[in-house]
């Protein structure tokens, strides 16, 4: 897939604001859409706690929001449990599908990994009470002290980065995304993906991020990955999305970038967050997985466990 003339450019560099005239009609539509939600949200599953303790094995909690056990260990990625992806509780995108395993009756997690500050992957409820049990967190440079603010003890990384934590190693990766949580604080924390690498596994869990060569570039640097968790879901109106968030076809080339083995597409079906129906993401995604030849390529329903 050939980028283009602004996908190039560099990754740490947030997008330009849209303007205006794409910008307020979009906002109009999410406001409508968060009072009368539409249907479409992803399906749904009972979990079962035994397949918590599979190894390795991954569930979906929602969104960007996975636990996975590798080597031993369990981590979650972008833990978000709030009802809405907002910093109001009586306004913003409400979670359309309950969080696939309770944060009350998550077993013991020895860490957790953040992508970036946004809302529906920054949850500063989830933070503290992770915290409260004594889960560690990893994050790009700034968003430490998110995780500070609420109790939480957190690694802050730049990209290209490694901290060890347990027996697993943690890169931090770059994506091409933006930053804030507010009128004046954008992009002062940096975004990033992670690569969690075990004895006998890697994964990848891409955050938040439009479609750019660094894809390429991981895989170049560590090596081809087990599992690729990559976001496939809120990218209409494409004038002001494509730059920050891959359409499903950008996805099955991330992945075929990444040599992943295994890729699940994610950030669809839990909050209603762009134009596009809410079921059409993982339809086009595995569409598009079969005819560019990506094998084991899938979308999870939510609760459900796997090993990879």
């Amino acid at each position: 897939m050939t980028e283009t003339a602004d996908a190039a450019r560099d990754p740490r560099v947030g997008p330009g604001h849209p303007s205006p005239g794409i910008v307020l009609p979009f906002l109009w539509r999410r406001l409508r859409v968060s009072l009368r939600p539409r249907s479409g949200a992803a399906q749904q599953v009972a979990y079962a706690p035994s397949a918590l303790d599979l190894d390795p094995g991954v569930t979906w909690i929602g969104h960007a929001s996975f636990l996975l056990r590798l080597d031993g260990m369990r981590f979650l990625t972008d833990p978000v449990f709030a009802e809405r992806a907002s910093p109001l509780s009586f306004a913003g995108p409400p979670r359309l599908v309950a969080a696939g395993v309770p944060l009350s009756e998550l077993p013991k997690v020895d860490f957790a990994v953040i992508s970036h500050d946004h809302y529906d992957h920054a949850d500063l409820g989830a933070i503290r009470s992770l915290a409260r049990r004594g889960v560690r967190f990893v994050v790009p440079v700034g968003v430490g002290e998110l995780v500070r603010g609420v109790g939480g003890d957190a690694v802050e990384l730049d990209w290209w980065q490694t901290a060890d934590v347990g027996g697993l190693r943690v890169h931090c990766v770059p994506a091409q995304h933006f930053s804030g949580r507010g009128l004046f604080d954008r992009n002062r924390r940096l975004w990033a993906g992670f690569v969690v690498e075990g004895a006998s596994r890697r994964v990848y869990h891409a955050g938040d991020t439009g479609y750019f060569r660094g894809f390429a570039e991981i895989a170049a640097r560590l090596g081809p990955v087990d599992l690729a968790l990559l976001p496939i879901g809120a990218y209409l109106p494409r004038a002001m999305m494509q730059r920050v968030h891959m359409d499903p076809a950008e996805a099955v080339q991330a992945a075929l970038d990444l040599r992943a083995r295994a890729t699940v597409g994610m950030h669809c079906g839990t909050f209603d967050l762009a134009d596009e129906d809410l079921a059409e993401p993982p339809r086009r995604f595995l569409a598009e997985a079969a005819a560019r030849g990506l094998a084991n390529a899938s979308v999870m329903r939510v609760g459900e466990t796997r090993t990879f």
